[in-house]
Order: structure tokens, then sequence, then C-alpha cells
């Protein structure tokens, strides 16, 4: 149905946009897209962050919410995000300016024959960074002359996310069925003794992969500040998204309607391990902006083209959400 998608974006629950906006930028090095608002509550934020291009497999997005609790870890959750880099030099690079940056991180270790490392993000959201695969042609990314990283080290997409979840066959037989992803193979879980499901895409321009680690151990996560708040999946074109409503209304399946998200448009649904969901097209509707090194409240305000007769109100909420008041 989906054969050529990939993760085309993830988004994080963080409770300061300021905050981890400059973390992104500042630390990670991250391309800023756009600064935008929550179309469900217009008193978030929702920033969004990728290659210079914007090209869908790069992006990471974060809401912010204000009031709410920390992040309880748990099963039938995302785990863990992981972006590519060029190369074990590039981790050695990465381990000493989380030093220099007092960003907490595990070290270099080995996972399923591929080095990464594991860090903290803003809200100890759960990240990583690791090697590109050795198919992959790193000619294919795109990387910012300008960046406060050097060019050679720098985070070239998304690579992977790791969930949690009770019944790991339920959600792989999913996947699978839905977007026509192959099986990798089980591995262990680093020393954990859990067992880990992968699936990967078929896209020879944007590899990616999804980790199921089977835990029965853990209780269920209570979803706050630095969760994984959902993954999308590409859809190649908006008849691609009726095609996945069709399916999830045979399997009785909860979605939400297709949204026209004025960058693209989507759908979210719960897969059978409650794993939230987003379906999005690729295309992203709007034009390249340079915000060169703009603090955060200098950066405007972007809105699709019908949020713009309300940027007033918008405006008016955004302040009222950062200030309280």
């Amino acid at each position: 149905m989906n054969h050529d998608s990939i993760i085309h974006h993830v988004s994080i629950i963080n409770h300061d946009a300021e905050q981890s906006f400059n973390f992104y930028r500042n630390i990670l090095g991250l391309n800023l897209l756009m600064k935008t608002v929550n179309q469900e509550n217009y008193e978030m934020y929702h920033i969004f962050f990728a290659d210079k291009y914007g090209r869908p497999g790069t992006e990471v997005t974060l809401f912010e919410m204000k009031e709410g609790k920390e992040n309880q870890f748990g099963a039938n959750a995302f785990d863990r995000l992981l972006f590519k880099v060029p190369s074990v030099e590039s981790l050695q690079y990465w381990e000493q300016r989380f030093d220099q940056f007092e960003v907490c991180h595990y070290g270099i270790e080995s996972y399923t024959d591929r080095s990464l490392i594991r860090f903290e993000g803003p809200d100890q959201t759960p990240l990583g960074l690791i090697v590109i695969a050795d198919h992959e042609d790193i000619s294919l990314f795109n990387r910012d002359e300008n960046s406060v990283v050097p060019f050679e080290h720098q985070i070239l997409a998304l690579d992977s996310v790791h969930a949690r979840v009770r019944y790991p066959e339920a959600s792989k037989q999913h996947f699978q069925d839905l977007f026509n992803w192959k099986t990798y193979g089980q591995t262990a879980f680093f020393d954990t003794g859990l067992t880990v499901n992968i699936l990967h895409n078929n896209n020879s321009e944007m590899y990616h992969e999804v980790h199921l680690i089977y835990d029965t151990f853990n209780p269920l996560e209570e979803q706050g500040f630095g969760a994984i708040h959902h993954v999308a999946i590409s859809a190649e074109a908006e008849s691609t998204l009726d095609d996945i409503a069709v399916s999830l209304d045979k399997l009785n399946m909860i979605h939400l309607p297709i949204k026209n998200r004025g960058f693209f448009k989507s759908i979210y649904y719960q897969d059978p391990n409650q794993l939230l969901f987003e379906v999005a097209t690729l295309k992203l509707n709007m034009e390249a902006i340079t915000f060169e090194e703009k603090q955060f409240q200098d950066i405007p305000l972007y809105l699709p083209e019908h949020l713009e007769s309300k940027r007033t109100f918008i405006e008016r909420q955004l302040q009222k959400g950062s200030t309280g008041l």
C-alpha cells in the first residue's frame, strides 16, 4: 500500500520551547524549519527542525506544553529517537561536545553491529546518534556549511525509533500490513535481555528502522514532558491517506479524520499497542525561510494560509500560554 514510505517526522513534548530551541539548534546544530503553533491548542508552540531543504525524513518537531508532569518511563510507548551521523569519528566528536555542554550521555556503544551514543535532551528526552548503515550513500544527505557543527560530523537525518511494547508481534504485523516494511530480524536490547524485533523500510534514498522492544516488566508509560508524542510515516499522495483510512476501518481501529495541516495532510491512529502514529503526505507546502542567528523570540511565527486570518488571536494565545496569564 505504502511501499516507499519513510519516517516523515518525530514529535516530542517539551515544557519550554525556547530552551528546546536552543538545545536542538545550538548544541545539536539542527536547522530551524519553522516556528508555528499547535493546531489543536493555540497556546502551544510547535517547532520544526529539519535539513536545510526541510525534507521529510530529517524532521523532528517539538510541542511546548507548559503545564503537566514529567514523563513516567514505561511500556507501550516510544523509547528513543536516533539520528544518523557520518562515522565513528563523528561519535567521538559528539562525545566531546556533549561533555563540553554537560549533556547526559552513555558513551560510544555497539548495537546491531552499528556504533551509537545514547543521550538525553531537554526534559530527559531519550535521544541518540548512530553511524549510518554500510549500504547508505552519504552524498544523498544535505549538510550546512554554516552550521555550528563541523561539516564532517553533522547530523544527517532521522535513523530509527525504538518502542517498548507488550505485544510486539501485533505491532509488527500491523506495521508490515499497512506500510510494507520488511523484517530485519531480532536482536538483544543492549544488556537487558529483552528481545527486539526490527523493521526497515524499502526506500533507497532514506533508510529508516523501527525497533520493537518486548517489554512485559515495566508499567505502562504515563506521558509527560520529555516523551516522544508520535511518529509520522510518509504517504506518497493524499489518495494513500484514503487507503490508510479504509484499512483502519476494516480493522475496526479508531483514527482521526484526514486533516489539512497547511504544510501537509495527515491522519492519526493508534496501533495495537497504543503507539500513536501519524501518516503524512510528503510534500511540504511552504516557502523556504532563512532565520540566520536570531533568538527564539525574534523569529516570526509561521502560519499556514488557513490560519493566517487568526494570527492576532493566535499570537495573543501563545503569549498567554508563555506567561500563564
